[in-house]
């Protein structure tokens, strides 16, 4: 699960890491307000989306200007006129694709004065299974250039979570940052409390882009991205309250009711699978075969037939859907519950789709049975490979 950069920093200010005031703001007059309520002179106005190049992005409509998403006001009057601009208007970014999201709050927060800029990012690293901080004096950049170009610009430290974070730690951070005197001790403290947030908090990833210096010679924070592991997220209810639905996909807010993994995709393939791997798979055979995949759909070990049916009901809420795979391995589940969802699922909602059914497993032979004598088109598939084969001819053949 993702928050929003102002979410972020109340959890900086909560550990005690440096960065800037600034408060949200839903409307223009309340992005007035917080202007009012900062120092000042200057301010920045930052438009919150769940995605990152916002301050290269640009908006779709011409009134909201092109000067991207984050932007610099010297005057109350230019806060105004920006937050104008960005709120209620489609901003694109790298991240967001075409469509782009909509604007909805933004940001306002005081101003800084720079004298550099560095990356710094803490993530699970799954190799290690430990906490692992990426450095790198390349800050306000993207770091994937970064570490295709130059990558001994960036140094990769793990910490073993038997010691936990040590000062050494610290020091190693901030000497690969070229920080001196008091700024190595302002790092020392800033990545011990980053450190214990991440784990209190059961984060899979952090990033601060950039992390700066000022020209008084202070570290702070002016970026936060936060991804939270949401198979921890029952021991934050504190967390769970900052979740915005609004910048998730309908789909797969639905599908997480029901205990669904479901990710969207760009294809036209839909895709049920139980298991993570055995799905993986299949989208990769679905491309091996020349086509591809229009989703990711785990519906986990124990699937009822309620289950199958609501799966059913995600996959075709996508326009792009022209044809289902159900590729089914019963272990723990029984290939008779799912035939039965299939079937019932096809019923009710007059799928017009191909689809192609391969089970394999416990009680196979009466999940065919159930299958074939539905009165259904349902294509049943020996193994995978026939499975991915057949459901893009049939594709194929109902799209000429």
């Amino acid at each position: 699960m993702n928050i929003h950069e102002y979410q972020a920093k109340e959890l900086y200010r909560l550990y005690g890491v440096p960065t800037p005031d600034g408060q949200a703001a839903f409307t223009v007059d309340e992005a007035v307000k917080a202007a009012e309520a900062l120092p000042g002179p200057v301010w920045v106005v930052k438009s919150q989306i769940h995605a990152g190049g916002r301050g290269k992005g640009k908006f779709k409509e011409p009134e909201a200007g092109d000067k991207g998403g984050v932007r610099l006001a010297k005057s109350i009057d230019e806060v105004r006129q920006f937050a104008t601009e960005m709120l209620g208007n489609t901003l694109v970014t790298v991240q967001t694709g075409p469509a782009g999201r909509e604007v909805k709050r933004i940001y306002v927060e005081n101003g800084s004065a720079i004298a550099n800029e560095f990356y710094l990012s803490a993530l699970v690293d799954r190799a290690t299974s430990r906490v692992a901080f990426i450095v790198s004096q390349e800050g306000g950049m993207d770091i994937e250039e970064v570490a295709h170009n130059t990558p001994e610009k960036i140094l990769t430290l793990t910490i073993d979570p038997a010691t936990g974070f040590q000062a050494h730690h610290g020091r190693r951070v901030a000497f690969s940052l070229g920080l001196k005197g008091a700024q190595v001790k302002q790092c020392v403290k800033m990545v011990s409390q980053l450190y214990k947030m991440v784990v209190e908090k059961d984060m899979s990833m952090l990033e601060i882009n950039p992390l700066v210096v000022t020209e008084a010679g202070d570290l702070i924070c002016l970026d936060g991205k936060m991804d939270f592991d949401s198979n921890a997220l029952y021991r934050h209810p504190e967390i769970m309250e900052m979740r915005d639905l609004g910048e998730e996909d309908p789909a797969e807010i639905e599908a997480s009711n029901y205990d669904l993994s479901y990710i969207k995709l760009d294809g036209t393939i839909g895709c049920m699978v139980n298991g993570a791997g055995l799905a993986m798979a299949t989208m990769d055979i679905i491309k091996l075969y020349g086509a591809e995949p229009a989703n990711f759909l785990d519906v986990g070990g124990g699937a009822s037939k309620e289950k199958v049916q609501e799966a059913f009901k995600i996959i075709l809420s996508d326009d792009n859907v022209k044809g289902i795979l159900v590729n089914i391995f019963g272990g723990i589940m029984r290939c008779d519950i799912i035939a039965e969802g299939v079937v019932a699922a096809a019923k009710e909602m007059a799928i017009t789709v191909p689809l192609v059914v391969r089970l394999e497993g416990t009680n196979v032979e009466l999940g065919k049975k159930i299958l074939s004598e539905s009165g259904l088109k349902i294509v049943p598939a020996d193994d995978l490979a026939d499975a991915a084969e057949k459901i893009t001819s049939e594709v194929k053949a109902s799209a000429a």
